[in-house]
């Protein structure tokens, strides 16, 4: 096997080092300017921070069944540049993820591909209806050891079906994973509820819709002592239940998107679908609680929400729009932008909230571990100091749906080194 001499590195942002990487491990960390060992390939990483490999809890691969809009290999090209070395594949694929056979379908796609380690997510519910529990024991125990189940897009309504799959999935120490959302209070929403949505005159979202499921699932989680993931929290009020809830000692984790930590409600205004998203784009004080919930803690991790769609699902009126942004290539230049440059967080909390505990939420075995001796060597190699524009037609997805285009971003993916091996080197694809 090929090894590898990572020069001049910074890990987590510290003094910079040599990393040598051989048979898929960290086999030695070395003063910087240290002689590579014989027959290695060298990696110049002067001046540029390392970080181990990013994990991403929800994205979207569309495989199968909407592969006009993404495949399990074009999502993992994607993920690759963006530094990640994991991702979680939601369930709302066609047909729904909610058996072994589909997990493990998509499983294996993610083998095949080969740049980053796929970790199917099952459904809780057949078909994603909310009628009767999935075959949670049978996924769990498959190929793909699935460990998060979650029917993202669509809500647990039913409080006695969502107390079962907690109490379920403690078995074997599963987590679900819950799209907070009260059907009642959305019924034909387009965007957030309030000042613009008023002005606009489109139906509205409100806040409520998301914090009163977040309660609920939180005296729930509490109540079987079962563990509770909390998808794209977007307000400043599911902040403060989740605040509440883990000073209780309930087993509750919870993720926030790229785009609920930069983006405003008001941009709906240019009535761009591109701006269309489940949970909707919230207001500039939900921003705010956001990234302080995330710098404190209380918030776990990022998750991109990758949700690609073809041109005619976004190229169309608003109303008629899907609902969805593309986020695996940009995710951690926002971070860098919202978080970093703010001073809002150091190197070590990106690494803990992209990486390390998105790891652990997710069971993973290999992946968010330390930048050490005898450690998979899974990490990104990040030039803190570049810029770069979003350029939608350069993107690996099969969509085009950034929020982002045409807006500088700091932060440049230079590698990404997936079991030792590189997926990406000078910020392309190997």
């Amino acid at each position: 096997m090929t090894t590898w001499h990572i020069a001049g590195a910074q890990p987590l942002g510290g003094e910079p080092v040599d990393i040598a990487i051989s048979d898929g491990t960290i086999s030695a960390i070395l003063p910087t300017g240290s002689t590579p060992a014989p027959h290695s390939t060298l990696i110049e990483a002067h001046g540029l921070i390392a970080l181990p490999g990013l994990v991403d809890l929800h994205t979207h691969l569309r495989e199968p069944g909407r592969e006009d809009a993404e495949t399990v290999e074009s999502g993992c090209r994607a993920a690759a540049l963006g530094g990640f070395t994991a991702v979680h594949a939601m369930a709302n694929t066609d047909p729904v993820a909610d058996s072994a056979g589909v997990v493990e379908q998509v499983w294996r796609l993610g083998q095949t591909a080969g740049l980053c380690d796929v970790h199917p997510v099952g459904a809780v519910t057949v078909g994603l209806q909310g009628e009767r529990l999935a075959e949670i024991g049978a996924m769990a125990d498959s190929a793909a050891r699935v460990r998060i189940f979650s029917d993202d897009g669509h809500c647990v309504n039913d409080a006695l079906l969502m107390r079962r799959a907690l109490e379920y999935t403690k078995a074997f120490d599963g987590v679900v994973a819950q799209h907070a959302q009260e059907k009642r209070l959305t019924e034909g929403a387009q965007m957030h509820e309030g000042v613009v949505s008023s002005r606009l005159g489109l139906t509205g979202w409100p806040a409520v819709a998301e914090e009163a499921i977040i309660a609920r699932d939180v005296l729930l989680a509490e109540h079987v002592d079962g563990r509770l993931h909390v998808c794209h929290v977007s307000t400043a009020g599911s902040v403060e239940i989740i605040r509440h809830a883990k000073a209780r000692g309930v087993k509750v984790t919870a993720e926030v998107t790229p785009h609920h930590l930069m983006l405003t409600d008001d941009l709906v205004e240019t009535y761009d679908p591109v701006y269309k998203v489940n949970p909707p784009l919230r207001t500039a004080r939900d921003v705010v609680a956001l990234r302080a919930a995330l710098a404190d803690g209380t918030i776990d991790a990022v998750a991109t929400d990758h949700a690609p769609h073809p041109s005619e699902s976004k190229d169309c009126e608003w109303a008629a729009a899907a609902m969805g942004m593309l986020g695996l290539e940009t995710a951690l230049s926002v971070v860098i932008e919202t978080m970093v440059n703010t001073g809002l967080m150091g190197w070590a909390e990106v690494a803990d909230r992209m990486s390390i505990r998105p790891a652990r939420i997710g069971g993973l075995e290999g992946q968010g571990r330390p930048l050490a001796v005898g450690e998979p060597a899974n990490l990104v190699l990040v030039d803190a100091g570049a810029s770069w524009v979003v350029d939608p037609a350069a993107m690996a997805s099969r969509s085009r749906n950034t929020p982002y285009r045409a807006l500088t971003l700091p932060g440049r993916v230079v590698a990404t080194i997936y079991r030792g091996r590189p997926t990406v080197l000078e910020g392309r694809l190997v």
